[in-house]
């Protein structure tokens, strides 16, 4: 892919996420994320029906009449997503890869962050840290982001959560809003996950397929395992090895839903072959109602 090609699907995945965010999600997200508590204002004379308790007591001694200080909502947010992209990523049997979607998701929810003056800034990850950019504001910085996820040809082969959540816990001291997009198809990441929710906001993001959740039954299939390259042949007529496959997804899936409940972590369940606003908008509001 040339320059020009790739500069092109920036701008395509811009249009459609950066309007989404407009039109859709600002003022869902607005509502969906407070900001971290209450910052200094002003101070102004005391009116009738005012909190004693905000009484400015310097100014007042200084000007012999009561003064109040006035706070107001911090609303700036350090928002981070942790991306996997991973080679099982790549992999779709409908409209797009999960890949694909994980890029249109991080880019909707990151133009609705800076539309709310947040800094932005994304890990991704495989078995390794592939790439990690720090938070920032502005248009720019998102298509920068974009363009990696893009354009970033991983060199890990496997899937490591747990790594790239202790990295998160290193790198990132100031609360923030975690989004970790992955089809969670890995385990043992329980503790990293726990010491990061207590520091941070983590959402977790499932994207996956129709045809992980089950194998369809259509004889000899020659398969071929993403982040391994192992080929092998299957049988799917084999009621038992359908049933082993199924038990496997779920057994991932199971662990990914529990682990993030316990931690006290939201999750958003998002199919290739489903449109990710209507999962979005359905957290947000869910989440704006708290």
């Amino acid at each position: 892919m040339d320059t020009s090609d790739i500069l092109k699907r920036v701008r395509k995945i811009e249009i459609k996420t950066k309007g989404l965010s407009k039109h859709i999600f600002s003022g869902e997200y607005h509502s969906a994320f407070k900001g971290r508590g209450m910052s200094f204002s002003e101070v102004r004379d005391y009116s009738w029906g005012d909190d004693v308790r905000n009484i400015d007591w310097n100014v007042t001694a200084r000007t012999g009449s009561p003064h109040i200080k006035i706070f107001e909502e911090e609303r700036e947010l350090t928002v981070i997503f942790l991306i996997d992209i991973s080679k099982s990523s790549f992999f779709g049997t409908v409209n797009r890869f999960k890949n694909e979607v994980n890029t249109e998701v991080c880019a909707t929810l990151a133009f609705s962050a800076i539309s709310n003056n947040d800094k932005v800034g994304a890990i991704l990850f495989t078995d390794k840290i592939e790439k990690y950019i720090p938070p920032q504001k502005g248009k720019s910085h998102i298509l920068r982001i974009i363009r990696e996820l893009i354009y970033l040809k991983p060199e890990g082969q496997g899937t490591d959560l747990d790594k790239a959540l202790v990295y998160l816990n290193n790198v990132i001291k100031k609360r923030s809003i975690c989004f970790v997009l992955s089809d969670f198809l890995t385990d043992n990441y329980e503790s990293a996950l726990t010491i990061a929710s207590r520091r941070h906001d983590i959402v977790g993001i499932h994207i996956y397929d129709e045809k992980e959740e089950a194998l369809p039954n259509v004889g000899l299939l020659k398969v071929k395992d993403a982040e391994t390259g192992k080929v092998k042949v299957i049988d799917t007529s084999s009621k038992k090895l359908r049933e082993t496959y199924n038990n496997w997804f779920n057994k991932h899936q199971q662990f990914y839903k529990s682990v993030f409940t316990k931690t006290g972590a939201d999750t958003i369940q998002i199919k290739t072959d489903e449109d990710y606003v209507k999962s979005l908008l359905q957290f947000f509001k869910k989440r704006g109602k708290r």
